[in-house]
């Protein structure tokens, strides 16, 4: 009886096996990269429904501008994810057919080796034949050796049949799977097609609005003067609030140095401080539904890339009627009320300061215990513009943050 070499079995073993951590890596990774486009498509639909406000409110160039710059970048990402998951798909397309292939040559010699067997079983089929091979047995000890060999010989049939039913289901699976990912192929490749013509469509949109704008450079120059005026003054109330709570807090706490630049902590408070930068890049975000406009730090113009901007906390884009709800535990320190402008609120986490600014009704006043989720006002829409917008900003005593580092997934 002709058997296949067990080193051969054993390296074919070793080599599905590679394959199969192989091909689990580039699923989990094809996830990965599904759960990021369909991520990315949500973040286009949503800058479309609140960057991009009704037709009649259009806003200013600079709000088109900045949302046109953002979906952009965003339809770039999307576009950059699809080509990944194409190339990925592409790889597992190509080592299906080569295990497709493999899986055809053993599947033969399987076969082959069954077909051999079954012919000497044939030719020994006989019962006396087998009983013939027993009583030729010099002693009992190679009798029993001989039923042995018949019982493993029965044995090792049966696992052949098993293992070409076993391998031919598997070769049916995989071209099952290769026909699905052929489609999904197709269907990425038309994807892709759609985001970039749309993206041509946005940057072509966005030549004619640079084109506008240059047009009429001192009105553009004009509205990011008005925006950066108006982000100095909110910052300056914020920082002039927080280092006033610090005083009256450390005065309140028997401090009687003037250093009004770092709260005295009560165990309480620090308790609550702890338990605050525990849950860095945990907390939750200050809307319940939103995406992040302007993030922290400095940032280039969107139509002049040489003009710097410095962000000291990060914009958030929600829905008409959304509400500020607070990230975490804590106490209301502050309303904020800027002279023509709209009206913020400052909770106090231990050390920690969180700021909501443009609110229209707060539901909120100065000394309030407030706990996580808690509604603290209506954000306000701009009625020219048609925008609701958070701007939040946090600090630890009087030191800014980075919200994005705080937040979850911000």
């Amino acid at each position: 009886m002709s058997r296949i070499p067990k080193h051969s079995g054993f390296t074919i073993f070793c080599c599905l096996l590679l394959l199969g951590f192989l091909s689990y890596g580039q699923t989990g990774e094809q996830k990965e990269l599904e759960a990021r486009r369909a991520q990315l498509q949500k973040e286009i639909k949503d800058i479309n429904r609140l960057l991009f406000a009704e037709k009649k409110q259009k806003g200013t160039v600079l709000d088109q501008m900045e949302g046109l710059d953002q979906k952009i970048n965003v339809r770039q990402e999307l576009i950059r994810v699809t080509n990944r998951q194409y190339n990925l798909l592409n790889r597992q397309i190509n080592a299906n057919i080569r295990n497709i292939s493999k899986l055809r040559e053993d599947l033969e010699s399987l076969k082959e080796e069954y077909a051999h067997m079954i012919r000497k079983s044939y030719q020994n089929r006989s019962q006396q034949s087998r009983i013939l091979f027993l009583l030729s047995s010099e002693n009992f000890f190679q009798a029993f050796k001989r039923l042995q060999y018949l019982k493993q010989y029965t044995k090792f049939r049966k696992e052949q049949g098993e293992q070409i039913v076993a391998k031919t289901e598997e070769l049916t699976a995989l071209n099952r799977d290769l026909g699905e990912q052929r489609k999904e192929k197709e269907q990425l490749i038309v994807e892709n097609k759609r985001a970039r013509a749309q993206m041509m469509k946005e940057i072509k949109a966005q030549k004619e609005l640079l084109k506008t704008i240059r047009q009429n450079e001192s009105k553009y120059a004009s509205a990011i003067d008005k925006k950066k005026k108006e982000a100095r003054e909110i910052d300056r109330q914020i920082e002039r609030l927080i280092r006033s709570a610090i005083a009256a807090s450390n005065k309140k706490a028997g401090k009687t140095t003037s250093s009004a630049s770092k709260f005295v902590l009560t165990p309480e408070a620090a308790l609550v401080a702890d338990n605050f930068s525990a849950n860095k890049g945990k907390l939750i975000w200050p809307v319940a539904k939103g995406i992040k406009k302007q993030g922290f730090g400095i940032y280039k113009d969107a139509v002049y890339p040489g003009i710097k901007h410095q962000s000291n906390g990060v914009i958030i884009a929600t829905d008409k009627g959304a509400r500020a709800r607070a990230v975490f535990e804590g106490e209301v320190i502050a309303i904020l009320a800027i002279p023509g402008g709209s009206k913020g609120v400052q909770i106090k986490h231990g050390n920690y300061i969180s700021t909501y600014y443009n609110l229209s009704n707060l539901y909120v006043k100065k000394g309030d215990k407030v706990a996580t989720k808690d509604e603290l006002g209506e954000i306000y829409t701009n009625r020219f513009n048609g925008l609701t917008q958070l701007k939040f900003y946090l600090y630890k005593d009087a030191t800014r943050l980075n919200p994005e580092d705080w937040i979850y997934r911000l």
